[in-house]
């Protein structure tokens, strides 16, 4: 009998072990609410992935902290292939935050970067400015009077302005939200008046002519957000910041089941209907060659983000 139940055991286990991934419904989270870029491409991921593996993909927006309980969340999860996160560059919030709960470094394997691109430079309408050399007059003659709509300590949008704030030898009063959405419905309120939002955020609303967008935050124009000038030919020369948002998967998943993930992502985002929707929300899809590829851009960018955050002074308040 004890022989039997052990060989039921050891069987069911094989045929588990035997199961081709992925044999469930898998889910995508994002440390972000609905309504910025890193929900739209979340979203984006989970509709390709979802056509490619054959599988539900369920995506689950954790915000808060700067995306710290996402990060956490997955850190956490089974590193079976069946939890994935889309998150930004993790230094970002080593070099924010004095402690985090999870280890950027050991407790993720990366997959493969989705999409780059700026930020653009929004102001509320009734603020009397129409580039960035009278934005950084005006907040000069108004010390204190710029309230600016972050979408959370940490996110693309925060240190976009307070590099910005450092170039521009300015300073704005931030007020941070748990994303883009509520930061961009606070500037249409004229609760605040600068945003520096993430495209898919206020694209909309710039079309409609109810945002005023001064420019991108990148140096030069960008081709997926056209009649936006670049931060050089606006008035701010020396100012240049893009973000991205790749998949990661805990530490230890196996090496098939990443590979898997990654050539479905990739897949997705070469086909031209997707790298067009990418495009219609200010970004351009940039796919990792290989999650190893995708790896050695994020060791390459580590300095990068760290001396960012630490000459720009950002911090957590």
């Amino acid at each position: 009998m004890r022989f039997a139940a052990l060989l039921t055991t050891w069987a069911m286990a094989a045929a588990a072990i035997a199961q081709p991934y992925p044999s469930k419904p898998l889910k995508i989270v994002v440390g972000y609410p609905p309504g910025g870029s890193g929900d739209f491409l979340t979203r984006l991921a989970a509709d390709e992935l979802q056509k490619e593996l054959g599988v539900a993909v369920i995506v689950e927006n954790k915000p808060g902290a700067g995306s710290n309980i996402a990060n956490d969340y997955v850190a956490r999860a089974p590193n079976d292939g069946y939890t994935v996160l889309n998150a930004g560059h993790m230094e970002i919030n080593r070099a924010l935050y004095k402690s985090l709960t999870y280890d950027p470094d050991k407790d993720f394997a990366a997959v493969s970067r989705i999409a780059t691109g700026p930020t653009l430079v929004c102001v509320n309408n009734d603020l009397p400015v129409h580039d960035l050399k009278e934005l950084i007059a005006y907040a000069k003659a108004n010390p204190g009077k710029l309230f600016h709509a972050s979408a959370g300590f940490g996110s693309a949008p925060h240190l976009a302005s307070v590099l910005f704030e450092s170039v521009a030898g300015i300073k704005f009063t931030h007020v941070q939200f748990k994303g883009g959405g509520p930061a961009t419905q606070s500037l249409l309120a004229g609760d605040t008046q600068v945003n520096f939002a993430t495209a898919p955020t206020v694209m909309g609303f710039i079309r409609a002519g109810r945002v005023r967008a001064l420019a991108v935050s990148s140096r030069d124009s960008s081709p997926s957000i056209p009649g936006i000038p670049g931060a050089e030919k606006a008035g701010l020369p020396g100012y240049d910041f893009t973000f991205w948002f790749g998949l990661f998967v805990p530490s230890g998943t196996p090496p098939a089941a990443i590979q898997k993930l990654h050539a479905a992502m990739a897949k997705g985002l070469a086909k031209p209907d997707v790298r067009d929707k990418i495009a219609l929300q200010g970004m351009d899809s940039t796919p990792s060659a290989s999650p190893a590829a995708f790896q050695a851009e994020i060791n390459t960018e580590t300095p990068y983000w760290a001396k960012l955050v630490r000459e720009s002074g950002a911090k957590v308040e």
